[in-house]
């Protein structure tokens, strides 16, 4: 008989090599199609189709659940001050790698919205390494970090604590148009 539910994921585990990157490989798969999503979601609710938007999101909920569960066996879940090591790390990576191979590849393409769409992501990850960093400190301390609205631009991604810019200073979106969280 299953155990009844528990309201947590899967517990970490001790994995052989091939399981191992097979759940990498998944999650990572299960993370893009939440992402795709979420992206179709929104797509049928500009084109006035919310019951697919509903759809959509509700599978994309359970994509991103799958994700969680592998990576919760994978042991990439620590607690608050690792993950904001590892998200920090994550973020140095982008921006002093991933994203200037990239962009020098676009360039050289002459692919100029790849390049758009690079610099707004470099940008937005340079905002979350100062966050992860300063809140990182903060939880190291015993504490949380401080309350307030956390506005993030949804054609960027620039992300600020405290109230929204007036005008995004990476890709000048109007701040009403920011996503309050």
């Amino acid at each position: 008989m299953p155990k009844p539910f528990m309201n947590t994921p899967p517990k970490p585990e001790k994995l052989g090599a091939m399981t191992a990157g097979f759940l990498q490989e998944a999650f990572a798969g299960e993370s893009q199609a939440s992402q795709k999503y979420l992206a179709f979601s929104a797509r049928a609710a500009d084109e006035g189709l919310p019951n697919v938007a509903r759809l959509f999101d509700a599978v994309a909920y359970a994509e991103s659940t799958h994700a969680r569960n592998h990576l919760s066996v994978l042991g990439g879940i620590g607690d608050s001050s690792e993950n904001l090591k590892e998200a920090f790390g994550g973020e140095t990576f982008e921006i002093d790698q991933m994203y200037p191979a990239y962009d020098a590849v676009a360039d050289l393409q002459g692919a100029k919205e790849a390049r758009t769409s690079i610099r707004y992501a470099k940008s937005a990850e340079q905002d979350h390494q100062a966050l992860y960093e300063a809140t990182r400190a903060a939880v190291q301390t015993g504490e949380d970090m401080a309350a307030g609205p956390i506005n993030v631009c949804p054609i960027c991604g620039h992300t600020v604590i405290g109230d929204a810019p007036a005008e995004c200073p990476v890709c000048g979106t109007a701040g009403q148009f920011f996503r309050t969280f």
